[in-house]
This record gives C-alpha cells, sequence and structure tokens, in this order.
C-alpha cells in the first residue's frame, strides 16, 4: 500500500505565498510520476502540476509562472511552491502518485488552501 502525507496548507492573505510538501512512503517503487490536483467547490478536481522522476514538469495553465513543483527523490517527497495567490486558487489541494508494475494511482487526503483577506 501507499501512504501519502500532505502538509503545508492554511490561510493567507491575497498575494502571499504557500508551500505544500508531499510525503510517500508504502510500496512506493516504480513510480513514475507525482503532482498535485485541486478541487474547488462546485468545480471538478483539475491538475495544478506534476513532476516525473526525470524531473519533468508539467502545470495546469492558470498555475504557469506563479506554482513551482520541485521533488526529493531519495525522500519520495514533492514541493508545491505557491506564490500571488488569489482567490481563485481557495481548494483542497491533493497530492498524487502514478506508479507501474503494477499501474496505479493514489491519492492523499487532501490539504485545504484558503486565500483571504
Amino acid at each position: 500500500q501507499v501512504q501519502l502525507v500532505e502538509s503545508g496548507g492554511g490561510l493567507v492573505q491575497p498575494g502571499g505565498s504557500l508551500r505544500l510538501s508531499c510525503a510517500a512512503s508504502g510500496s512506493i517503487s516504480n513510480i513514475i510520476r507525482m503532482g498535485w490536483y485541486r478541487q474547488a467547490p462546485g468545480k471538478q478536481r483539475e491538475l495544478v502540476a506534476s513532476i516525473t522522476r526525470g524531473g519533468s514538469t508539467n502545470y495546469g495553465d492558470s498555475m504557469k509562472g506563479r506554482f513551482t513543483i520541485s521533488g526529493d527523490n531519495a525522500k519520495n517527497t514533492v514541493y508545491l511552491q505557491m506564490n500571488s495567490l488569489n482567490s481563485e486558487d481557495t481548494a483542497v489541494y491533493y497530492c498524487n502518485l502514478e506508479k507501474i508494475l503494477p499501474r496505479n494511482s493514489y491519492w492523499g487526503q487532501g490539504t485545504q488552501v484558503t486565500v483571504s483577506s
């Protein structure tokens, strides 16, 4: 089994920054990608950012230039630095891990990010 432990969410003012962390443990051999998704009330879950074990990154359109994803393969941990936050970034942020052999996808429990003055 795979465990994903997320941290770093909270309340931040518009224009502020937050850093999320997600640490993976358990049966985590053959990881191919880790990333973050978010879901706001009444909206579908959407990609925030992802990173492969090789370091290739992918971002959702509204996050480009504001968010940066990075990873520490030795610690099986990914980080999401979020800058210039606005109210539209308010959502529950979920960590995701994809692995192969067998192919499967795992989700963390989510961490709330609220951007409000």
